[in-house]
């Protein structure tokens, strides 16, 4: 039955096919915007075109990279065409006619235009490679070799890029490198800007002929202009302006007519739109927004945005920087019918061990059912957006507490490293600190407290049911098990994540728990081996406290379609199964 008044995202019989589109890696370009989008009914991503005239035309070629196991930088346009990177190959094609530029074993990212040619990152077994792809089909050319690369941008002769170490991720200690470039390759390669205790990302050069980036080094990512052999800050803030590098197209800031520019900045949960005029003035744009994608584009004066909040789910709009507030939606969902839950920012404890959390209250009064739940990442935070599975639950009676744990971003680097070494113990005690408030302010019901969470989240999850309450069950949803085990099984970009993260009681340990486990897993994850949980799955099954198995064929490290309504579904049927046991 469905409760009075609930959105019909999700329902309690078969499981539906349909699902919203995803927009990301937004970009202007001649003939408009571009953006990749998701067609969840062909199972693949395009590239799609909006015209100043008006309307949205999709592409034909499926996209995507698999650069970092993360991707990003899927297409590049240049003039008129538009250089797609096509899956399953991971190789560079020409979106119109459909011929192949590149015939490599490797597979491509990154791809962006400059001066005639095309950039991307190419990443071999062992290292990646910065590539020029010729579009006349003559093949590429190796620019520059590194551990690990970030995508690059050209102007002019003069080449940018970012990279990093083995050993080390790009938030934690990355550079941003220039040289000229010409015929005869690279010359007169210099740093500047990054090192081990900084993170330096998104290099671009501006229309001022300076090189712009974005860096950590006063403990938040500002942004900065590298000229006369120096770098200056260009909007000082106590936010964060750019996003956990995960993917390599990322574009936190853009330039704006008039020495102008336009960066997100991020607090805790919320994203806004700051507005930097030519004297260093900032002032925020008002947005109906409370989360921003990391992709800013610029269309005329105005300012392209994916964006959403608790009662909107994403959208692509032009926002107006002229002081008017006017918002231009160009492509959207249909908006959610019904009453949706909308979150409280919550805050428990104080100084550096203070932990934020989004508060989804359900429909009436009293203590409820209560699911505590970890973000994936787990260097990322709660999304401060419309959540499908948020509002299945709280339509279902349940509360949800989303946790911006320690590690997490939008706090600072001291923040964001709090997590270093400690992971499985950090986050746990945060997610129990939050559970603990909500119980002591009487909105969490004593003995029905859930904790979920998906990859990392999964291992936070798993990792607070092995001692005593307030948790009466987890949900993991493609959980890392071994952190150790996952420093060899991780993808190659991620295995310092692993390292610096992990200690030597990591491990998730079938003896610990007391309380009962529901563990749901994708056959074909590449991300977190499903080995690992089939074993913890008969461990605890010896036990008593194995609530449940969902295996999902076919299905990879992301739940998504049917795959993320049948998790979705069985998660309802392990709570009430577990509130029935209490109340005999």
């Amino acid at each position: 039955m469905r409760l009075a008044g609930r959105p019909a995202l999700w329902s309690d019989g078969p499981v539906s096919q349909g699902t919203a589109a995803a927009y990301d890696s937004l970009a202007a370009g001649p003939a408009g915007l571009h953006w990749v989008e998701s067609v969840p009914d062909a199972g693949r991503s395009v590239v799609a075109t909006w015209s100043l005239s008006g309307g949205t035309v999709l592409g034909a070629l499926p996209v995507g990279s698999r650069v970092h196991a993360y991707g990003g930088g899927a297409y590049a346009v240049a003039g008129a065409d538009v250089w797609v990177v096509r899956e399953p190959d991971g190789q560079v094609w020409h979106a119109g006619s459909g011929r192949r530029l590149t015939a490599s074993p490797y597979p491509h990212g990154g791809l962006s235009s400059g001066d005639g040619l095309l950039l991307g990152v190419r990443e071999t077994a062992t290292h990646d490679q910065l590539v020029a792809v010729d579009p006349a089909g003559a093949g590429e050319t190796v620019l520059t070799e590194s551990p690990f690369l970030g995508a690059a941008c050209l102007d002019g002769g003069r080449l940018a890029w970012t990279r990093w170490a083995d050993g080390v991720m790009p938030w934690d200690a990355s550079e941003v490198w220039t040289a000229a470039y010409g015929r005869d390759g690279l010359r007169d390669a210099v740093r500047v800007a990054g090192g081990p205790d900084e993170s330096a990302v998104q290099p671009r050069w501006g229309p001022d002929g300076c090189l712009y980036f974005l860096s950590d080094r006063t403990g938040w990512w500002n942004l900065y202009r590298h000229r006369a052999g120096r770098a200056e800050p260009v909007a000082p803030m106590a936010a964060e302006n750019a996003a956990a590098p995960w993917e390599l197209d990322y574009a936190n800031y853009t330039f704006l007519p008039g020495g102008r520019f336009a960066i997100t900045a991020q607090s805790g949960p919320e994203h806004r739109l700051v507005l930097v005029e030519a004297d260093g003035a900032q002032r925020l744009a008002g947005l109906p927004y409370t989360h921003l994608k990391p992709y800013l584009a610029t269309v005329g004066d105005r300012v392209a945005v994916i964006g959403g909040s608790p009662v909107r789910a994403p959208e692509i709009a032009l926002v107006a920087t002229d002081g008017t507030g006017r918002v231009e939606v160009i492509r959207s969902h249909e908006r959610p019918a019904g009453h949706l839950a909308v979150p409280e920012v919550i805050r428990v404890g104080s100084g550096a061990d203070q932990v934020t959390a989004l508060y989804y209250p359900p429909p009436g009064a009293g203590p409820a059912p209560l699911i505590v739940r970890p973000h994936p990442g787990p260097t990322h935070h709660s999304a401060y957006r419309l959540d499908e599975d948020v509002q299945f639950f709280t339509g279902h009676g349940f509360a949800v507490a989303d946790v911006d744990y320690r590690g997490s971003t939008g706090y600072g680097r001291a923040f964001r490293k709090a997590l270093d070494g400690r992971w499985g113990i950090a986050d746990v005690a945060d997610c129990r600190a939050v559970a603990r408030h909500l119980l002591d302010t009487g909105r969490a019901r004593p003995g029905a407290v859930f904790v979920s969470g998906a990859s990392a989240g999964g291992y936070t999850a798993l990792r607070a049911v092995g001692e005593p309450g307030p948790f009466a069950m987890a949900t993991a949803r493609s959980a890392i098990v071994d952190p150790a085990g996952w420093r060899r099984t991780a993808p190659r970009f991620q295995r310092p994540h692993a390292a610096v993260l992990a200690h030597p009681d990591a491990a998730v340990r079938a003896s610990r728990f007391t309380a009962p486990a529901l563990l749901v897993h994708g056959t074909d994850d590449p991300v977190a081996p499903v080995a690992d949980v089939t074993a913890l799955a008969a461990a605890l099954a010896g036990r008593g406290l194995l609530q449940g198995l969902l295996e999902l064929p076919g299905t990879g490290h992301y739940l998504t379609g049917p795959a993320a309504r049948a998790a979705a579904l069985a998660e309802l049927a392990a709570y009430r199964s577990v509130l029935a046991r209490a109340a005999r």
